[in-house]
């Protein structure tokens, strides 16, 4: 059931477990599904509503583990967020996402106290040009559904399956709702594997089985950049990896595992 309520918004609050999809987040495999994409912003956002609501520090998200369990229609979703190693420096949290009371995805956050290491601060994984030296590319021309055609994005493509890249929407995460720029960005994340695919979604389906991102800072501001390799191997599996960017420089990794399933 789409929702035409909010048509700038991925996502309605409908109380403090449900949310429903609009069509925004119509996916790219199957248009009748959602992306995943803002359903792993929406769990960041959980969790960081959640962490709000029991403590006063905002304790930064460092590392966010995703299962994809499965296929997500565009309807009603609900979110539940467990704290399962609490602690005053260090908590590891998950958020699960259910439809129709089947889990579809989990979200195991590590959540970790700021310290003041400026003085100590490098970062060697090499900086990218910016959005505004890369010609942009229209994604909808490979893919279809909503939510790939709410991103912008600028690439510069080394060949198929390898690039460097940056994405930005203007649709918000969920309607009339504070978001940080945290879980906005992760609400792009899922795009890193299918911006610069090796073959033909016709040829062969490459779908990702999870995401887990390692942030070392929080990304800032409307655009996201990503450097992105994605790998084939000869046994079906295959690994999407991607350096994360802000305008400042890198600020993290993302990781995907591949299900390759040839078609016929």
């Amino acid at each position: 059931m789409l929702d035409d309520v909010t048509p700038r918004a991925y996502f309605r609050r409908l109380n403090d477990h449900q949310f429903r999809a609009t069509e925004h987040v119509s996916g790219a495999w199957t248009t009748t599904e959602q992306h995943v994409s803002p359903a792993l912003g929406l769990l960041a956002h959980a969790i960081e509503v959640h962490r709000d609501a029991r403590r006063d520090d905002q304790l930064p998200l460092a590392r966010l583990s995703y299962d994809i369990f499965g296929t997500i229609p565009i309807d009603v979703v609900d979110i539940e967020v467990e704290v399962v190693r609490p602690g005053s420096t260090i908590e590891l949290v998950e958020a699960r996402l259910r439809y129709a009371g089947r889990v579809a995805l989990v979200l195991r956050a590590w959540l970790m106290k700021r310290y003041e290491t400026a003085a100590f601060a490098a970062a060697p994984l090499g900086n990218i040009e910016p959005p505004d030296r890369m010609a942009p590319w229209d994604p909808s021309t490979f893919w279809p559904g909503g939510f790939v055609s709410s991103v912008e994005v600028r690439r510069a493509e080394q060949e198929p399956g390898r690039a460097v890249f940056w994405l930005r929407t203007s649709v918000v995460l969920v309607d009339g709702e504070p978001v940080s720029d945290l879980a906005r960005a992760v609400a792009l994340f899922d795009m890193a594997n299918g911006v610069t695919p090796r073959v033909a979604s016709s040829q062969l389906a490459f779908p990702n089985v999870d995401l887990t991102a390692h942030l070392f800072e929080a990304p800032r501001g409307e655009w996201l950049g990503f450097d992105t390799s994605v790998n084939f191997g000869a046994n079906g599996i295959g690994l999407t990896h991607s350096t994360i960017h802000d305008l400042r420089g890198p600020v993290g990794t993302i990781a995907q595992c591949l299900t390759l399933r040839p078609r016929g």
